[in-house]
């Protein structure tokens, strides 16, 4: 039965990343199914759920948190789509992993940069030109 935070935690999940959160979800359910509810519950029923940051903005925080962490670039898959689904441009998502730089260096932002170019091809993602 499914809580009333699983359920806002979802419909969050799906409005963000639809089918690709669907299936990091399935995926954890044979493994580890209640790190997957953790995930809609909390990351989603709770944390994406708030009120303060629009969810352009938050899929930019969450890019740049990444991105600095390192080693992440399967999640940085997911939120790179995720960013898009949410009408971030191609171009804003570069800015955001290259302002990383400073802070985290050259390797993390490459690898980040490489996910990004990935995602990008994936989904026939035209980066603009810088004007």
């Amino acid at each position: 039965m499914a809580t009333e935070r699983f359920q806002r935690g979802w419909a969050k999940l799906m409005e963000v990343d639809g089918e690709g959160g669907q299936r990091v979800i399935e995926s954890l359910k044979d493994i580890a199914p209640d790190l997957g509810r953790y995930v809609v519950e909390f990351a989603f029923g709770e944390i994406y759920s708030r009120e303060g940051l629009d969810l352009k903005q938050r899929q930019l925080v969450t890019i740049a948190s990444l991105t600095t962490q390192g080693g992440c670039e399967p999640q940085l898959n997911v939120h790179i789509h995720a960013a898009l689904n949410v009408g971030l441009t191609a171009h804003e998502i570069i800015e955001a992993i290259t302002h990383c730089i400073p802070y985290t260096g050259f390797p993390r932002v490459l690898n980040a940069i490489f996910t990004a170019k990935r995602v990008f091809e994936e989904r026939n993602v035209v980066l603009e030109k810088n004007v």
